[in-house]
C-alpha cells in the first residue's frame, strides 16, 4: 500500500482475497492517482470486446505473426533474466562501496600523514576507515573492561550528569543502546503479525519491549510495544501499543522479516511450521 504523495514508501499488508477489488486502470494511472492525492484521475475506459486468440496453427506457420515475435519475446526474457541475476549483486556492491567511501572520507583525513599508508602507496585503500573504526572500538572495549577504564568512564558520566541539557541526551542514548544490544533484551528479537490499519488487514511488526507503566495504566489489557516499519524503508515507521494476545508470533527471524518488508512481500521466508509439526523419529 503506497503512501501519498511519495509512493516509494508505504506498508506491506496481508488482506483476504475477498476484500480486494481490482480496478480497470493501469499501474501508471494508479501511481498518478496516488501521487496527486486523487487530483489526477484516470480516464474512463470503454468496454472492449475480448480479443480473439489466434489459431493454434498460426504459431507454427512459417509466415505467422506469432512466429516472428518469438525471438523478440526470447530477447525480452533474457533481458529480464539478466536483470534478476545482476541487480542484487550490483546493488550490494554499490551500497558496500558507498558505505566504505562515506566512512573513509571522514576517518582517513584524521590520520596523520606519517601514519597514513596511502601517503606511501600510489593507490588508495578502500575500507581503511572502517578497519580503523573497528580497531578503535576493540581497543576501547578492552580498555574499558579494566579497572582504570571503568573508573574513567564513571568520572565522565558524573561530569555529564551535571550538565542540564546534555545529561538528558546522554541518558536517553545510553538507555537505547543498552536496551538494544544487551543479550536479555527483547528489542527487535521477535517478529509478530498484527491487524493494521483495520480488522482482517495484517502487517508485520517487531516487538521492542513491554509497555511502560504510564501506557499500561491507560490500557485495559496487557500491552506490548510494536514497531511497525514502512516499505521499502524499514528505518521509519510507527510505534504501536498492541494487546499482547493480538500480537501473533511468526516463525521467522528478524532478518527474514526485514527482507520481507523491504521487498514488499516479494521475498518470503520458508514455511517452517510443517517441519516443526512433524513428530521426531524414534531412534
Amino acid at each position: 500500500m503506497p503512501a501519498t504523495p511519495n509512493p516509494t514508501t508505504g506498508f506491506l499488508l496481508f488482506i483476504p482475497k475477498g476484500d480486494i477489488h481490482h480496478l480497470d486502470i493501469s499501474i501508471e494511472d494508479g501511481i498518478k492517482l496516488v501521487i496527486s492525492s486523487g487530483i489526477v484521475t484516470p480516464k474512463t475506459r470503454t468496454l472492449a470486446t475480448p480479443e480473439k486468440k489466434p489459431p493454434r496453427h498460426a504459431a507454427t506457420h512459417p509466415e505467422g505473426g506469432a512466429n516472428r515475435l518469438g525471438p523478440v519475446r526470447r530477447l525480452r526474457n533474457y533481458f529480464f533474466t539478466g536483470i534478476l541475476v545482476t541487480a542484487p549483486i550490483s546493488i550490494t556492491i554499490w551500497i558496500t562501496w558507498e558505505v566504505l567511501g562515506f566512512v573513509d572520507d571522514r576517518v582517513v583525513p584524521l590520520i596523520p600523514p606519517a601514519w597514513n599508508p596511502e601517503t606511501y602507496l600510489p593507490f588508495s585503500l578502500p575500507g581503511l576507515g572502517v578497519l580503523l573504526i573497528v580497531t578503535f572500538l576493540i581497543v576501547v572495549g578492552f580498555f574499558t573492561a579494566g579497572l582504570l577504564g571503568r573508573t574513567l568512564v564513571g568520572m565522565g558520566e558524573r561530569i555529564l550528569d551535571r550538565m542540564p541539557v546534555i545529561r538528558g541526551v546522554y541518558s536517553a542514548v545510553k538507555q537505547l543502546v543498552e536496551t538494544v544490544f544487551k543479550e536479555q533484551s527483547r528489542a527487535f528479537r521477535e517478529v509478530v503479525l498484527i491487524q493494521y490499519p483495520r480488522p482482517d488487514s495484517w502487517a508485520i511488526g517487531f516487538i521492542t519491549g513491554d509497555a511502560e507503566t504510564h501506557v499500561q495504566q491507560e490500557t485495559p489489557e496487557d500491552t506490548v510495544n510494536v514497531f511497525l516499519p514502512t516499505t521499502p524503508n524499514p528505518t521509519s515507521g510507527f510505534l504501536l501499543f498492541v494487546p499482547r494476545h493480538e500480537a501473533i508470533p511468526l516463525s521467522m527471524s528478524v532478518e527474514e522479516g526485514i527482507k520481507m518488508v523491504v521487498s514488499g512481500g516479494i521475498v518470503t521466508p520458508p514455511d517452517r511450521r510443517q517441519k516443526e509439526a512433524e513428530p521426531a523419529v524414534a531412534e
